[in-house]
C-alpha cells in the first residue's frame, strides 16, 4: 500500500467517523419533571408524561438521540443561554419578557390562566380580586405571577416556588386563590373536592411554545416543520386522548376550547 493510499484510507476513515458523531450527536432538552401529566417522572424514575413523548418525537423526526434534563423551571432559560440545553419543552409559556431572553418555536398549545379558591371562601367571581384584604398566591416565576403583579394592585400577592404548596395555601384557607394554568386548576379540584372550586374562565389567554436560542434558527425551523408534521398526522389529539380524555370531557361541558 503506497503512503498516499494510506493517507486517504486514513481521511476516509476520519471523515466517516466525524459524519457518524455528528449524526448521533442528543438532543439535550430541558424540563422540569414536576407537572404531570405533561412533565413528570413514572414508577420507575423514568421521565414520562405528554411533554416527554413529545420529545422523544422531535428527536425521531431530528434523526437525534435524546437526553432530558430535569431542571428547576426558573434555571431553564438560563441553561439554555449558556448551551447546558438545546431547547426548552417545560409547559413554557411565550411571552413578550421572554422573547427577549430567547426565541420561541410556533405555539404548539393554547390554555388559560384560571382561579382555584376556597370551597367556602369569599370570592366568587374573577372580578372580585383586586380588592382591599385579599391575598392571592401564585408560583414564582410563573405567567401567574406576572399577571398578579400588573393586575393586581390592592390584593396582596405571595409568591411560593412549588405548585404544591401555593395549593396547600387555599386547601388550608390561609390565601383566597390561587392563580395558575386552567389545566392544573381543573387537576387541583379533582383531587380537593371538598376544599376548593375551579374558576375556569381564562384571565388570559397564552400559548405554549418550544424554548430555543437566539439566532438558532435551523432547529427553530425543523421544530415547526416537525410541530406542522405531528399535528397534521394526529400526535397532539393522541396525546390528548391519552392523558387528558377527563379533562377534554369537562371544558367541553363547559363550553372551554380545549389545549390541543
Amino acid at each position: 500500500m503506497t503512503n498516499q493510499l494510506f493517507r486517504n484510507l486514513l481521511l476516509c476513515a476520519s471523515m466517516l467517523i466525524g459524519c457518524a458523531k455528528k449524526q448521533a450527536k442528543e438532543l439535550v432538552v430541558g424540563m422540569e419533571l414536576s407537572y404531570p401529566p405533561f412533565e413528570t417522572i413514572d414508577e420507575n424514575g423514568k421521565p414520562a408524561g405528554i411533554s416527554v413523548q413529545l420529545a422523544k418525537a422531535l428527536a425521531e423526526y431530528l434523526g437525534r438521540s435524546l437526553r432530558i434534563e430535569n431542571l428547576p423551571f426558573v434555571g431553564l432559560i438560563p441553561s439554555l443561554q449558556n448551551g447546558r440545553i438545546d431547547c426548552i419543552l417545560s409547559s413554557m409559556t411565550d411571552t413578550p419578557e421572554r422573547r427577549r431572553a430567547i426565541a420561541f418555536s410556533d405555539p404548539y398549545l393554547s390554555i388559560g390562566l384560571a382561579l382555584l379558591v376556597g370551597s367556602n371562601g369569599k370570592l366568587q367571581d374573577p372580578a372580585q380580586l383586586d380588592t382591599e384584604g385579599t391575598t392571592i398566591v401564585v408560583r414564582q416565576g410563573t405567567t401567574g405571577e406576572v399577571w398578579a403583579r400588573a393586575n393586581l394592585k390592592k390584593a396582596k400577592v405571595l409568591s411560593v416556588d412549588k405548585e404544591n404548596a401555593a395549593v396547600l395555601e387555599v386547601v388550608q384557607g390561609k390565601v383566597d386563590g390561587f392563580i395558575y394554568d386552567q389545566m392544573s386548576v381543573w387537576q387541583n379540584w379533582k383531587k380537593n373536592p371538598a376544599t376548593t372550586r375551579a374558576l375556569l374562565a381564562p384571565l388570559q389567554k397564552e400559548s405554549w411554545a418550544i424554548g430555543l436560542r437566539q439566532g438558532d434558527t435551523a432547529l427553530q425551523e425543523k421544530i415547526n416543520e416537525f410541530l406542522r408534521h405531528f399535528r397534521e398526522d394526529g400526535g397532539f389529539e393522541r396525546l390528548g386522548d391519552q392523558y387528558l380524555s377527563e379533562q377534554k370531557a369537562a371544558f367541553r361541558r363547559e363550553n372551554i376550547p380545549f389545549y390541543f
